[in-house]
């Protein structure tokens, strides 16, 4: 598997097992990088409140990555799958 293939959608990832280990990877760089950053910016002071937000943001990468790589949401609707502009 060629990373261009599965960017460019070419070649998704095979099996469920292969696609839920990349979703878990890019829901775990969508929570440590929103912890991270609301740290340094301190625009939430409150623990609780930024361990909330991170989770957001990991459940709406992991989610969103997984209907990327099934299928159920194309990586680019362009004019070729929808016959309109994006």
């Amino acid at each position: 598997m060629k990373v261009e293939e599965v960017l460019n959608h070419v070649d998704p990832p095979n099996g469920l097992k292969e696609q839920i280990v990349n979703a878990v990877i890019v829901a775990g760089f969508n929570f440590f990088s929103t912890l991270a950053s609301l740290s340094v910016t301190q625009i939430i002071t409150n623990p609780v409140t930024a361990l909330i937000a991170s989770a957001t943001s990991a459940g709406l990468g992991f989610f969103g990555s997984l209907m990327v790589q099934r299928g159920i949401a194309s990586y680019r609707a362009g004019k070729e799958e929808t016959g309109r502009t994006v």
